[in-house]
C-alpha cells in the first residue's frame, strides 16, 4: 500500500509517517519502481503501535524503547512495566503542575472584578515580578502566583 493507504489503515497521518522516518523511529519504506513509498501489514502494525503510544503521551524516545521491547520477544515484562511506571510518574508531575496553574488562575479570576474599570489583578500579576505575585494554597502545596506552574511543581 502507498503512504496514504498506510496512513488511513494506521491512523497516523502521512506527514507524521514521514516525520517518524526522518527521526529514525520508523524505518524508511521500500520504494516502488516509480519511487513511491510502499508499506505492508508489518509496517502498518508498527505505525498503530506508535500511534497508540503517542495517544498515551509517550515521548519519541520512550516509544523508541517500547518498540525495541515489543520487537524483542525474549524481553522481560518488568522492563516494559518500568518504562510505563516512569511515564506514570511524569504524568503525575504534569497533573500537579496543571492543578497549580489552575488554582492560580482561579485565584486571579476571583480577584478580578470583570467590570468596566481598567484595574485587573490578572494583568497586574502577568506583568509583575514572580516574588510580587500573591500566594495561593492548592491544598497540596503552597505556591506563589504564576510560579505555581512549572517552578512550583518542581519544588
Amino acid at each position: 500500500m502507498n503512504i496514504g493507504e498506510a496512513a488511513k489503515a494506521s491512523g497516523v497521518s502521512a506527514k507524521m509517517i514521514r516525520h517518524y522516518e526522518s527521526v529514525g523511529l520508523f524505518p524508511e519504506a521500500a520504494r516502488s519502481e516509480s519511487g513511491y513509498r510502499r508499506y505492508g501489514d508489518k509496517e502498518v502494525s508498527t505505525l498503530r503501535f506508535v500511534r497508540q503510544s503517542r495517544d498515551l503521551g509517550f515521548s519519541i524516545e520512550q516509544i523508541r524503547a517500547l518498540l525495541g521491547l515489543w520487537q524483542n520477544r525474549r524481553r522481560p515484562s518488568r522492563q516494559v512495566r518500568a518504562l510505563a511506571q516512569a511515564h506514570i510518574e511524569e504524568l503525575d508531575a504534569k497533573l500537579k503542575e496543571l492543578e497549580a496553574m489552575k488554582a492560580t488562575l482561579e485565584h486571579l479570576v476571583a480577584c478580578c472584578h470583570g467590570d468596566e474599570r481598567p484595574d485587573c489583578p490578572i494583568i497586574d500579576s502577568l506583568s509583575s515580578r514572580p516574588e510580587a505575585v500573591p500566594e495561593v494554597h492548592t491544598g497540596r502545596q503552597k505556591t506563589s502566583g504564576l510560579r505555581s506552574g512549572r517552578a512550583a511543581a518542581r519544588g
